[in-house]
């Protein structure tokens, strides 16, 4: 019989329904290590941890336990997209070649930014083969990007773009900035807001990451050859793990590299804050302007990838993953955020004025309900 870890933390009364979901995660759904928070209209009303964060050492758990966070990462990127939006020096329709003129080759000249953030540029996949060096080096990705062209002609259809996205969108911040992706976010958002979150894991911090554990045999992805080479990146890394059930994203070097689209490490608080302050006042005014949640939540892509699984309800605004039953339900037309493989997911809605954050190291493949029966609970509190 499975034993129920000591669940740490507090919880407001009202949501006392999350906090039985998120034990019950531990009892019935398999999970290791874990943490859960939510800010409701400014305030902390869900602070949750548990469990094992090292099996190797018996870590336990705490409540600054990060973990690398995989395609949330991407929502990270995103926000920092619009703050360039919102400061006057990024403007989503045009073409991409206005901040990276070398994009423009093989066919790429009229790509806007905002099919970078929607998965419709084309480029989920590249030709070049890579070595692990290269793709943490990031100019190399960079060129071979430009050397690439599309593999369906850019916004006719829409195909998850695993790793290219964070480099593509990482490369239009970094010629605006002069920063890298990682360094713009720890200094404009990150460290005037407190995150433990970060996007190129300082050596300070490495020791206290929550250890990754492969999915179970029987849950790997769906998987067809141009998403297998892009999620690999052409086979730099095994992804999720390789031969030896070894998650790739437990390496010092890819989690210290900072994988534009896959490689945040992040506390649950530390993502629940961050989409909290999009839209609520946290610090000062809302990081987001409303104009900017309108747009970020219009659907730009929906239906069947052109290399992917079945369609299972996936909606995509521009950089976010929005409300998609019956695949990721979140609270409704105004959630925006983004989940990670296995089961991480961290949103916000503007609505309800919602940042959440759940963070585990217990991959899941296809199918995993630990996070939406966390929403599903968290979305009757608020309505009840």
């Amino acid at each position: 019989m499975r034993t129920q870890p000591q669940i740490h933390g507090d919880v407001d009364e009202r949501y006392g329904p999350v906090a039985d979901v998120f034990r019950d995660n531990f009892s019935t759904g398999g999970e290791v290590g874990a943490a859960l928070t939510v800010y409701a209209r400014g305030r902390k009303v869900v602070d949750l941890y548990g469990g094992v964060a090292d099996v190797r050492t018996g870590r336990q758990w705490d409540a600054h336990t990060p973990v690398v966070v995989f395609s949330c990462t991407k929502g990270i990127l995103a926000v920092c997209a619009y703050l360039l939006v919102q400061q006057g020096r990024l403007d989503l329709d045009a073409p991409v070649t206005r901040y990276w003129p070398e994009f423009g080759q093989h066919g790429k000249a009229d790509i806007p930014v905002r099919w970078l953030l929607t998965h419709q540029a084309g480029l989920p996949a590249l030709d070049r083969p890579l070595t692990l060096d290269e793709v943490l080096a990031w100019d190399p990705v960079i060129r071979a990007i430009e050397a690439q062209a599309p593999l369906w002609e850019p916004g006719t259809a829409h195909g998850y773009h695993p790793m290219t996205y964070g480099w593509l969108v990482g490369e239009v911040i970094r010629r605006i900035t002069g920063q890298l992706p990682g360094a713009f976010f720890a200094d404009t958002v990150a460290g005037p807001l407190g995150l433990h979150t970060w996007l190129g894991l300082p050596a300070s911090a490495k020791e206290s990451v929550a250890w990754g554990l492969a999915p179970p045999p029987d849950a790997e992805p769906f998987v067809d050859p141009v998403a297998e080479r892009g999620i690999t990146m052409g086979g730099a890394f095994a992804f999720p793990a390789d031969a030896d059930g070894l998650v790739s994203f437990n390496d010092d070097a890819i989690r210290a590299a900072g994988i534009p689209g896959a490689g945040a490490v992040s506390t649950a608080d530390g993502l629940a804050r961050l989409y909290a302050a999009c839209v609520s006042n946290i610090q000062g005014e809302p990081l987001l302007a409303v104009a900017s949640v309108d747009d970020a939540v219009v659907v730009r892509s929906r239906g069947q990838q052109r290399h992917g699984p079945p369609d299972t309800g996936q909606r995509w605004g521009t950089g976010f993953l929005l409300h998609s039953p019956p695949a990721r339900p979140l609270l409704g037309a105004r959630s925006f955020g983004h989940d990670g493989a296995g089961g991480n997911l961290a949103f916000a809605d503007a609505e309800h004025q919602v940042g959440f954050g759940y963070v585990v190291n217990q991959m899941r493949g296809m199918g995993d309900e630990r996070a939406n029966n966390l929403t599903a609970a968290l979305r009757t509190c608020l309505t009840a």
